[in-house]
């Protein structure tokens, strides 16, 4: 059976520079039917073009796309779904960006896939080791403004000290209810919501 080749092409909704990435695959020669293409994250694989690209692509085929990130965003995803086609379906994968990451053989020493798939599990562990870093970075971050006083979120006014005692007074009836929320510089909402979360 006649091998085809196949492109694939992924651009976010916020940018439109596909025809960078597709005149890449047409100078491999692939015809425009078998190119593949969605406007949406790499953040998983669950995109119509590429479903239909899976359905289509059969054992020997070759699988062409211009750099790593076009197929996906998600390493680990990458890696699954880099050995269900080289490995469960056969077909050679094509990273043009990235000529180590090319399926078929170059020689019978070394083949292609063995350094294909030592190249993504290094990636694989960069990426990982990265966001690693930034969430370690950002907690880091967060504390040191946290000391610093600064606020995340929108937790609302810090709690009046003078709250309860306020509280105390216009439930004795001593003061009303706007002289209560002036002293306390807070307004009906805010006032109600503590009263009922405080018990008072």
């Amino acid at each position: 059976m006649k091998s085809t080749v196949y492109g694939y092409v992924r651009v976010s909704t916020k940018e439109q520079n596909e025809a960078r990435q597709k005149i890449a695959l047409q100078n491999f020669e692939i015809a425009e039917e078998h190119i593949f293409m969605d406007k949406q994250s790499g953040k998983d694989f669950e995109r119509k073009s590429y479903q239909k690209m899976l359905r289509k692509i059969k054992k020997g085929d070759l699988l062409v796309v211009q750099s790593i990130d076009r197929l996906g965003r998600n390493y680990e995803e990458i890696l699954e779904q880099w050995r269900m086609l080289t490995r469960k379906k056969q077909v050679d994968i094509v990273v043009l960006d990235m000529p180590l990451l090319d399926t078929r053989d170059k020689g019978k020493d070394l083949t292609g896939k063995f350094v294909a798939d030592l190249v993504l599990q290094i990636l694989s562990y960069v990426a990982q080791n990265e966001r690693e870093n930034i969430r370690k970075r950002q907690a880091q971050g967060i504390a040191a403004a946290r000391e610093r006083g600064v606020h995340f979120g929108n937790p609302g006014k810090p709690l009046p000290d003078a709250f309860e005692d306020v509280v105390g007074k216009w439930r004795q009836k001593e003061i009303g209810l706007e002289e209560a929320l002036t002293e306390l510089g807070i307004g009906r909402t805010y006032f109600f919501k503590y009263v009922k979360q405080l018990g008072l």
